[in-house]
């Protein structure tokens, strides 16, 4: 973004501080992100890789008034909205490419906590199913 304020009409939104932040923000997204420096060992190059996720929402608004020389039964009034948003960008490892004299391979990064958080939250869901379908068999009946 630049040091300089961008000033609007009134009513009309801030383009070019919502272009300044879009430009900011895809820039998240591009390939020098994902693909990191390449770190050259000896006659081995390794490239890590990243999955970006970029999410972004914002809303704008406006403003109106009225002059009392153009309406003079009505005093002069003016009414006015702004705009705001927000973004979130997410990144994390998930290979590393290993270019040496043998080939080129792909080491996929395993993030051993997620799988185990995974593993457990299943397990608790099939827990909490079988525990309410016992519950159901264990009912009476109700006769009518």
């Amino acid at each position: 973004m630049t040091d300089e304020m961008t000033t609007t009409q009134p009513g009309e939104p801030g383009l070019d501080a919502f272009q300044d932040t879009m430009e900011e923000f895809l820039a998240a997204a591009d390939v020098r992100v994902v693909y990191g420096e390449p770190i050259q060992h000896e006659d081995t190059i390794i490239i890590p890789t990243a999955e970006v996720l970029c999410a972004l929402g914002f809303g704008v608004g406006s403003g109106i008034g009225t002059n009392a020389e153009e309406h003079p039964d009505h005093p002069s009034e003016g009414k006015g909205s702004g705009g705001g948003g927000g973004g979130r960008i997410l990144s994390r490892p998930v290979a590393v490419v290993i270019a040496s004299p043998e080939g080129i391979r792909v080491e996929p990064v395993v993030d051993i906590t997620k799988v185990a958080l995974a593993g457990l939250t299943a397990l608790g869901f099939m827990v909490g199913m079988m525990f309410r379908m016992s519950r159901r068999h264990a009912l009476p009946a109700i006769e009518g």
